[in-house]
C-alpha cells in the first residue's frame, strides 16, 4: 500500500490529519536535520496504522514536504526449511 503524506516541520503542536484513504497531512516538531523530521513521521504512521515502523519505508521525497511510503502488509517468508 502506498501512501502520500505532506510534511510540516518545525510546528508548534504535532497534528495528523488525514484527508482520504491514502493521503495524509502530518506536522511536527522536529528539524529536517539528520532525518528526525522523516523518523517521527513514520512513527506516527506506525502508530495510526497500528503496525511496525520496520514495515514503513520512504519511496520518495526524502528531503521534500511531500513523500511517498510504502507500507508492507504481509511480510514473506524468508527462512527456508530444507
Amino acid at each position: 500500500m502506498y501512501l502520500k503524506v505532506k510534511v510540516t516541520t518545525e510546528a508548534k503542536k504535532e497534528s495528523f490529519k488525514k484527508k482520504n484513504e491514502n493521503m495524509f497531512e502530518i506536522s511536527v516538531k522536529e528539524k529536517p536535520e539528520r532525518n528526525t523530521a522523516n523518523k517521527r513521521v513514520v512513527d506516527l504512521l506506525a502508530e495510526h496504522l497500528k503496525t511496525p515502523k520496520s514495515k514503513i519505508r520512504i519511496i520518495s521525497g526524502h528531503h521534500r514536504p511531500n513523500k511517498l511510503f510504502s507500507v508492507s502488509e504481509n511480510e514473506k517468508a524468508s527462512n527456508k526449511q530444507k
